[in-house]
């Protein structure tokens, strides 16, 4: 089934850029950060040749390649561009494969829970991601009648979390729409190859990076070039020590020219009374607006030779995390059984860590004295067990640090054992206002998809817990679980389950 035709995007030549409207950049751009015709030509297809000889095999590019049917294709390419934000390629692979294995279409998808979707992006991080694409292919099933959106500005317009490169992406992978992406490793590429060394978060330079992806894409295979500038980027092109020598662009590259005009300039001041190296480096060319252009190196942030190539593009300065501090409780009891069960909440079905479950938790607004903490969690232990807990009950047993994208977290962590109490006690049930709660065994709790965070805390606090050894029921050990003679026993990675695979009825035989 071949794929449909979409509209060509005519694209601009260099004298037809409208000059940004930016207040950083006033002036046009200098034609040194720009592409000729010429140039065009020869990038796409050298860029192409080597992208058809050194691709990697992934299996949403196998899957974009041989899927008849377009909303599968679409909903496959979509998946793995959501994966691999923030990401390495290695790392997404394996859940790539499970999560199409579990749901291969946008429908099963749709009638997954957001439990289920968090079990599945356990270890991935950014939940938000997850959730997100979990909420888009229930709007495609529900609204739009399980058709996905056939453009790259419809994908960006009507599903939640997808951005211009996700949109762009998925367009022309699936679509064959003829629309450029920029992600970080086309943002690298590109500052290289047009030497842009202004700050690449600014509207300004972002609008032009934009602009050249759309210039350069080409029209007769955009996803395979598109994939190709990203694969480029990851594999040559990289951050640190790019392979130069390897690069099928490295002729039209104006940072590696540099790179040798530095360097021969900073051996000419060594070896005084010789020939001008300088000289020798042939189809040298500057900007023409110097100190002035908005895509040059700020005069401020001079040429690291060290660096070579590396000089572009600069990194922007990080925005300092958002410093919070959560106080938070691991509540135990004994089971029927005579096993220690910990006390789970569910987090709201939005904002950070959605679905997911944690330890009885409250966000503290400002620096609590000790006192006050203990305060805020009794009053927080009783809202959901229903049972008066006293200050003297529950034990302080440090502080967890866990570092989200954009928030700094300290847990303010304290334990608390409910084992001298009575077999009954209990907690609120979940349809109640409050949010659904779980009580599950240590096995149970490693095995679940719960946050880092939370595991740091539960680590933290089984320090502290006092030893469980001395409950009646005493294990009897397995002459299974021996080891054999001369050798360890080879044990298979737990798979993480949903918690509420453990409360569901045992199946009737």
């Amino acid at each position: 089934m071949g794929r449909p035709a979409v509209r060509s995007v005519k694209r601009k030549t260099p004298k037809e850029e409208k000059s940004p409207t930016n207040k950083e950049c006033p002036l046009k751009p200098s034609l040194y950060h720009s592409f000729t015709s010429l140039e065009m030509g020869a990038l796409r297809k050298h860029l192409l040749a080597w992208y058809d000889k050194s691709k990697r095999d992934l299996p949403w590019r196998t899957l974009a390649n041989t899927e008849p049917d377009v909303n599968r294709r679409s909903y496959a390419v979509w998946v793995s561009e959501v994966m691999l934000q923030q990401t390495q390629v290695a790392t997404v692979i394996d859940y790539y494969n499970k999560w199409m294995k579990t749901w291969p279409t946008l429908q099963d998808l749709a009638q997954a829970s957001l439990e289920e979707v968090n079990e599945k992006w356990s270890g991935l991080g950014y939940y938000s991601r997850g959730r997100r694409l979990h909420e888009g292919a229930k709007k495609v099933v529900l609204e739009l009648k399980g058709q996905m959106p056939r453009s790259a500005e419809e994908l960006q317009k009507l599903l939640p979390g997808v951005g211009r490169y996700t949109a762009g992406a998925v367009a022309s992978i699936s679509y064959g729409q003829v629309t450029g992406v920029v992600d970080g490793n086309v943002i690298r590429v590109l500052c290289r190859l047009r030497c842009i060394g202004a700050d690449s978060s600014t509207p300004a330079v972002s609008d032009r990076l934009w602009e050249l992806a759309n210039e350069l894409v080409d029209s007769e295979r955009p996803g395979d070039f598109n994939q190709a500038m990203m694969e480029l980027g990851a594999t040559v092109c990289t951050p640190k020590k790019p392979q130069c020598t390897d690069c099928p662009l490295q002729s039209l590259c104006r940072a590696y020219k540099k790179a040798e005009m530095e360097s021969a300039s900073a051996a000419n001041k060594l070896l005084k009374g010789k020939p001008n190296l300088k000289a020798e480096i042939r189809d040298i060319e500057e900007c023409d607006a110097p100190g002035s252009c908005a895509l040059c190196l700020p005069s401020s942030d001079p040429w690291d030779i060290a660096l070579g190539v590396a000089n572009f593009p600069r990194k922007p300065a990080k925005k300092a995390s958002r410093m919070e501090r959560t106080v938070t409780c691991v509540c135990r009891r004994l089971g029927e059984d005579g096993e220690p069960e910990y006390l789970l909440l569910q987090r709201p079905s939005s904002g950070l860590l959605a679905g997911m479950w944690e330890f009885p938790s409250m966000l503290l607004e400002k620096d609590h004295a000790e006192k006050d903490r203990r305060h805020v969690m009794c009053r927080r232990l009783q809202e959901v067990t229903g049972h008066v807990v006293s200050l003297k009950e529950i034990q302080y047993a440090g502080e967890a640090i866990h570092i989200f994208s954009h928030i700094h977290q300290t847990y303010v962590v304290y334990f608390l054992s409910l084992c001298h109490r009575k077999a009954d006690i209990s907690v609120k049930e979940e349809e109640g206002e409050g949010p659904a709660t779980r009580w599950v065994t240590k096995k149970q709790f490693q095995a679940s998809a719960v946050s880092t965070a939370m595991k740091k805390v539960f680590k933290l606090c089984e320090n502290k817990m006092p030893d469980s050894s001395n409950t009646s029921r005493k294990r009897k050990r397995d002459t299974a679980d021996l080891p054999p003679p001369g050798g360890r026993i080879k044990t298979e990675p737990e798979k993480q389950t949903s918690i509420q695979m453990f409360f569901k009825p045992a199946a009737k035989k």
